[in-house]
This record gives C-alpha cells, sequence and structure tokens, in this order.
C-alpha cells in the first residue's frame, strides 16, 4: 500500500473540515451588503483552493502544472485584441511562487537567422529578465501576468550548430511549444526546417509547432516572384508538419508578440482567433 493511499483519506477529511470552517467564520460580521457577502465568500473560496492545491501537492509529492488556467480574458502581450482591450502587463520574478505557471518553449533553426533578435524583442529590455548561456544553449524569461493568472516562459535557443546531439534534447524535453525558426531570404535555412522538425519530434511528440519566418522586412526587398516560391516553400512544410506559419519581423515588431499570443492561446484554450493572411508581399500567417 502506498503513502499515497494511507494518507488520502485523512487529507480529503482535513480539507473539507477546513472549508466548513472557513465558509461558517464570520458569517453575519462586517457583511452589511449582499455584495461585501459576495466578496468575503470570493475570498474564502480562493483561500480553499490554494489549501487544496498545497494537500494535492504534499499527496503526489510533485508541483501541480496548469492547476490555474487563464480565464476568457485578452492577453497582455503589446498586441490589440480583438475581443476585448487588454489588462496592463507586470513581472513576476519570484520562481518559487506557488501560483506560478512555468512554461518552456524552444527555438530551434540554423545559427545567423535571427533568433536572438527575435527573442530580444519579445523580452524586452525589462530588468531581471536576463539571458543565461549554459553549453551552447541560450535562456530567457518572460513572466506575464493576466488578471490573477501568471505565467512565466522559459525561452530556449541553440546558440551554435557545436555539439547539437546533446543541445537538442535538453531544449526539447518538457516544451509546450517549439519555434522551428528560419531565414526568409535563405533558402538554406528554410530546407533545413524539416530536418530541425524531425530533430525535435525525438524528444518532444506533444509540443505545438510553429514554424517561424525571420527578416521579413529584408524579404520583402526581393523580386516578387521569388517571394512567391518561398511564400509557397513554406506553406507546404507548414502543412506537411501540422504547424502554424508566421512570417515575422524583430527589427519592426512583426507578428513577435501575435506569436507568443497565439501559443497562449494554444496551451490555454482561450477563445482568441488567429486571423489568415496568404497575402503575398504582406506577413504570411497560415495554418
Amino acid at each position: 500500500m502506498s503513502l499515497y493511499s494511507v494518507l488520502q483519506p485523512m487529507l480529503l477529511q482535513l480539507f473539507f473540515r477546513t472549508m466548513i470552517s472557513l465558509l461558517r467564520s464570520g458569517d453575519g460580521k462586517g457583511c452589511t451588503t449582499p455584495e461585501l457577502r459576495l466578496t468575503d465568500i470570493h475570498r474564502k473560496i480562493r483561500c480553499i483552493l490554494r489549501i487544496w492545491d498545497r494537500i494535492l501537492v504534499c499527496s503526489l509529492g510533485k508541483p501541480v502544472r496548469y492547476r490555474r488556467m487563464l480565464s476568457h480574458q485578452s492577453l497582455a502581450t503589446g498586441e490589440t485584441m480583438p475581443r476585448a482591450a487588454p489588462p496592463p502587463i507586470s513581472h513576476n520574478h519570484h520562481d518559487n511562487d506557488p501560483d506560478l505557471v512555468a512554461l518552456k518553449i524552444s527555438l530551434l533553426g540554423d545559427c545567423q537567422i535571427g533568433k536572438t533578435s527575435f527573442l530580444a524583442k519579445y523580452v524586452g529590455n525589462e530588468k531581471g529578465e536576463g539571458v543565461k548561456q549554459n553549453n551552447g544553449l541560450k535562456l530567457m524569461k518572460k513572466t506575464l501576468m493576466v488578471k490573477d493568472a501568471r505565467i512565466s516562459y522559459s525561452l530556449w535557443d541553440l546558440d551554435r550548430d557545436e555539439g547539437l546531439e546533446q543541445q537538442i534534447p535538453v531544449a526539447c524535453k518538457d516544451s509546450v511549444a517549439i519555434l522551428i525558426m528560419f531565414d526568409l531570404t535563405s533558402r538554406v535555412t528554410l530546407n533545413s526546417v524539416i530536418r530541425w522538425y524531425q530533430e525535435a519530434r525525438k524528444w518532444n511528440q506533444t509540443a505545438v509547432p510553429v514554424i517561424i519566418g525571420t527578416k521579413f522586412d529584408d524579404f520583402i526587398q526581393l523580386p516578387i516572384d521569388l517571394q512567391w516560391t518561398i511564400a509557397s516553400q513554406a506553406r507546404a512544410y507548414a502543412k506537411a508538419l501540422n504547424a502554424t506559419l508566421f512570417f515575422s519581423s524583430a527589427t519592426y515588431n512583426i507578428n513577435v508578440n501575435k506569436i507568443f499570443k497565439f501559443i497562449t492561446a494554444k496551451l490555454f484554450d482561450l477563445p482568441w482567433t488567429l486571423e489568415r493572411n496568404l497575402t503575398i508581399g504582406e506577413p504570411i500567417i497560415d495554418f
């Protein structure tokens, strides 16, 4: 018999006793109006849920992820949402915060395609969101707060081509999304997309795949027929890999925030619809 099966009845009894005690306490005290009474009940329910989370952590022996899902609110990522105005962004750097939802996202692609510039544009220059490097892996963090839900993105970038056999597993394991990037002005880097996808899937079969073409501001300077050829090949790859395709520019912040907004909406099943754009000469979005 496991320790959990022995402790489970005791933990459940403790939880329900605490719940009844909290709901009974304060009846008729300090709540002179129905609105104040509802506020008091809401506060107690949140306290009960926190206690229940602690019980689950103790009984399962590991943190419970995705416990606090985002409500159907807009994402605060710096772009206008179609349904509501985004709430202000705040930052939280306490990694041990039990209310923090920590998510890992991996960036793969050839060198010199703009991955670092892409991450720097998204993360910004806020204090505490610095860059850490370890064995060819670059790590940046971005922590957002939307209402009561705090999300911390750990963004893992392969910094060089050497030692990929050791780097790719570390970068890809436990990731919720994998961004496969290429330079829109380089057909060689586009041809590498399939290889990067196959390597990533060796270590992670569940992450959301996203294909990102960088340097869109340089891409639109190419002849229109070459733009059409590259866009068609990129769309074919995205369809074959069942991935969403974005053309982006870190220099002009084109689709950078929208990519992470899409990922967050996808992970938490939020009511935000991505609009397809297949017009040559404009930043492509295809899915």
